[in-house]
């Protein structure tokens, strides 16, 4: 059953947006995003995860966030790798929904819009990107990074790399901090119970500075992630509360 208005209306948003040594494309994201902001029907904020940059970017964060209160940003103090910085977004949140974008502005916060029907049914919206706009050696090397990983989980997920999601907090709070834990979202969100839906989204070439992945990080460490996280979810347990009695001055209680 698709959402709504009542449901959206009690819901709200933050989108983590990573960034590091993304100095060339921030402002553009943030003219992208605008268009998105203008126009969701769920409170939204974007938090920007600095992972340590070392060019401008965290100058160009501190200007941003202090001429527009919907914008936000924490800064590592020191660069983590993307599943750190993804964590630690999380861990800061205090909304009802996470979305995920990168700042590359290679997918569009638009499409974001087209997520929202799919919720309450489903616990996370993922991404395709339909017509990559990327050189043949990422596409390849993605190709069999995401088929490799899709053959040795079986999750079914059919572009875990794309950076275009948005899940509900209890699942989000949920996540294990592990290297390349950013790969199997989907994978995990699953491993909890969870429902993903999937839908294509758009995708462009990259708006300007140079991608941080090379053939080394999109296929071999995947290849190894992948055997972690085989690992973890041979160990995973899950659990439910049946039943719940809070104090009268703990913090959410009625008087």
């Amino acid at each position: 059953m698709p959402a709504t208005p009542d449901y959206l209306a009690l819901q709200s948003l933050t989108v983590l947006v990573p960034v590091y040594n993304e100095e060339e494309s921030l402002r553009q994201f943030v003219v992208e995003m605008n268009k998105f902001l203008e126009q969701t029907p769920v409170a939204t904020t974007v938090l920007f995860v600095n992972d340590g940059s070392t060019d401008g970017s965290l100058a160009i964060l501190r200007e941003i966030c202090r001429h527009d209160t919907r914008y936000e940003f924490i800064s590592l103090s020191q660069n983590r790798g993307l599943s750190t910085a993804i964590k630690a977004g999380v861990d800061h949140c205090r909304t009802t929904l996470i979305g995920y974008i990168d700042s590359d502005i290679q997918t569009s916060p638009l499409d974001f819009l087209k997520f929202f029907e799919f919720f309450p049914e489903f616990d996370m919206v993922n991404g395709i990107r339909a017509k990559r706009q990327d050189t043949l050696v990422k596409k390849l090397s993605s190709k069999v990074a995401n088929t490799v990983r899709r053959t040795l989980i079986n999750d079914g997920i059919q572009d875990t790399g794309c950076p275009l999601k948005i899940l509900k907090i209890e699942y989000a709070r949920r996540l294990p901090l592990f290297h390349g834990m950013h790969r199997f979202l989907g994978a995990l969100v699953q491993l909890q119970g969870g429902r993903v839906k999937q839908i294509p989204v758009q995708h462009f070439p990259r708006f300007a500075g140079t991608a941080k992945y090379n053939l080394w990080n999109r296929a071999w460490k995947p290849l190894v992630d992948t055997f972690g996280f085989r690992w973890i979810r041979s160990r995973w347990k899950n659990y439910e509360i049946g039943e719940q009695q809070r104090g009268a001055g703990a913090p959410g209680s009625r008087a």
